[in-house]
């Protein structure tokens, strides 16, 4: 797969856990020269928070990691409900290994030193199975996202959002009614996501998608200092704070 054109916003959305600097930034160009968004993380602990807090379709995870062992990772991530599927990277081939690994929740196991074609195949596998599990329409107040479709219907009527827009409303809706800090959005919506937090440019896309869900039941509010949440009306979000959220920039 080709290099996405510039400006395009990758559909599918990895997480990349392992402690060596240089694989995983082999890794992360390699998932980026492939169409995919990567968040690539160095230690077990930032790796689970980033499951807790994130959406992704994927995970390609060490097994030996500073902080919680990938292994544990995983086993945490399933008891917590994650059903993303994982791919798991070490050096041990062991039937034990394989067996501890897969038990954990893991769904695949590629062992070290691996050829880049062969992980990205497995990943491709990994993608086309079905979801497990989730429903596949958000959901707040008279709106509703259908995730197998990408379409908003308000109230029944289709409401157009931009590719940008819709990634935006997805990670509030997922996350509602919990803030959503800025960081956490752009690392969702941006490849790179200092550009969107070094500027207004999350604002500027929240204003539009806001305008946009007006005549719904749906609010999106600005919590000053922190981030975005979703609500099903100014009242129900509790702190007083005008839908429009205030200046822009104010998050």
């Amino acid at each position: 797969m080709p290099d996405p054109a510039a400006g395009t916003i990758a559909s599918v959305r990895l997480l990349v856990a392992e402690d060596d600097p240089g694989l995983r930034s082999v890794l992360e160009r390699a998932l980026r020269r492939n169409g995919y968004a990567v968040d690539a993380v160095a230690d077990g602990d930032r790796a689970l928070a980033c499951l807790r807090g994130l959406s992704y379709d994927a995970v390609v995870m060490d097994w030996r990691m500073p902080g919680q062992p990938g292994v544990d990772v995983v086993r945490l991530a399933r008891r917590g409900g994650t059903r993303i599927p994982i791919l798991m990277l070490t050096a041990c081939d062991t039937t034990a290994d394989r067996v501890e690994g897969l038990d954990a929740g893991a769904d695949d196991y590629l062992v070290k030193p691996f050829e880049l074609a062969e992980l990205l195949a497995r990943l491709r596998a990994l993608l086309r199975r079905p979801p497990v599990a989730l429903d596949p329409v958000l959901r707040a107040g008279d709106l509703e996202l259908d995730l197998a479709t990408r379409e908003l219907r308000c109230a029944g009527e289709l409401v157009a959002l931009t590719a940008r827009e819709l990634a935006i409303l997805e990670v509030l809706l997922r996350r509602r009614p919990s803030v959503v800090a800025r960081r956490a959005l752009a690392a969702s919506v941006w490849d790179d996501e200092s550009d969107a937090v070094g500027s207004n440019t999350i604002d500027v896309h929240v204003a539009r998608l806001r305008a946009k869900l007006g005549p719904s039941g749906a609010v999106v509010q600005t919590v000053r200092g922190v981030g975005y949440r979703i609500g099903e009306d100014a009242a129900a979000l509790g702190d007083g704070t005008p839908p429009d959220g205030g200046r822009p920039g104010g998050g």
